[in-house]
């Protein structure tokens, strides 16, 4: 029997692992939060009181046995109407999706023709939820931060200050077949991607804590290589650790994260291309060879995987091969 692997986060580099891990015998269940409101996804959900599409549009994707025509008519961008961030027009996807849940009133009717369409066969991408909802981020001087776009990308408030907590309003349940993916997978991936704004989310309906507790699956944070403005400011990967298992509930079983250094006119570079990215994540003392086990804290080092993930060149992102690669030999 195919072993079934669920990972968790939106953006570009969950679906681009997707991708990898579909080429092995795998069931695949990509979760996205739902929480988008920027850009087309935010305009039609404004305008229709739809979900937005975007996060699970690319999950479609990375999914899809489509010809490539189907696979480009989903990127395709129409209109004229410009959104904060550089995007022109509304997306295909966005529109699809968003009409047909807009006439069919269920979300999984929706998600049928959507899988029919775009060849996806042995897998799905599945809403965390499918309430309306916004995300909030409360910050460290107790300011309130209504909606994924702000806290995405900071416009209007100081994005050094440190994000205390974020949760959902009004409050959400989890989606049944994503709560249903959760407790019988084998194996739970929760990232690369924005901390705040991507991952977390997908963990704030209630039933999914419940979930992940109730779930033998093997649960696997994949660190991100670099820091984010407004995010996770000067973030070590503990860092990064103890705000995820804060929202999950419970522990994580690995801890996948990079040791490379690329040289200073690569990271140069990336920061030109992206403006909010900051740094490498720091590598906790705790966790260098050198340093005895546990360092003085109660910490089992045997869960970290530390190891170059890049690519070999370009920007200063992972390389989905290696980890697929990683995440295979532990299934």
């Amino acid at each position: 029997m195919s072993k079934k692997i669920v990972c968790f986060g939106g953006g570009n580099a969950v679906p681009k692992l997707m991708a990898e891990l579909k080429k092995y015998p795998v069931n695949i269940t990509g979760v996205t939060s739902m929480v988008d409101n920027g850009g087309s996804a935010g305009q039609l959900r404004e305008d229709f009181n739809v979900l937005p599409a975007g996060d699970i549009r690319r999950h479609i994707i990375a999914l899809s046995e489509a010809p490539e025509w189907k696979k480009e008519l989903f990127k395709f961008r129409f209109g004229r109407e410009e959104f904060p961030g550089g995007h022109k027009g509304h997306n295909f996807a966005n529109a699809f999706i968003g009409g047909l849940e807009y006439i069919l009133k269920d979300y999984q009717k929706v998600l049928k023709v959507i899988y029919d369409f775009m060849e996806v066969r042995n897998h799905q991408a599945l809403p965390a939820t499918v309430d309306k909802v916004q995300l909030i981020a409360e910050l460290e001087n107790g300011k309130i931060i209504e909606g994924e776009d702000e806290i995405d990308v900071p416009r209007k408030h100081n994005p050094k200050l440190k994000i205390k907590k974020v949760y959902l309003k009004p409050k959400a349940k989890v989606f049944p077949p994503t709560k249903k993916a959760v407790t019988e997978a084998d194996l739970i991936t929760f990232g690369p991607g924005d901390l705040y704004s991507s991952t977390i989310p997908c963990l704030l309906p209630e039933g999914m804590k419940t979930a992940l507790k109730k779930s033998k699956a093997k649960k696997i944070f994949i660190c991100n290589a670099m820091t984010k403005l407004g995010e996770t400011n000067n973030f070590s990967v503990l860092d990064f650790i103890n705000e995820v298992e804060k929202y999950m509930g419970c522990s994580l079983d690995l801890i996948l994260y990079n040791t490379e250094v690329p040289n200073k006119k690569r990271i140069e570079e990336y920061k030109k291309e992206e403006p909010l990215i900051l740094d490498l994540v720091k590598i906790d003392p705790e966790l260098q060879p050198s340093v005895g086990y546990g360092a003085g804290k109660n910490l089992n080092k045997k869960k970290f995987i530390g190891k170059n993930l890049l690519l070999k060149s370009g920007p200063i992102i992972y390389d989905p091969q290696k980890i697929v690669k990683t995440l295979i030999n532990l299934i």
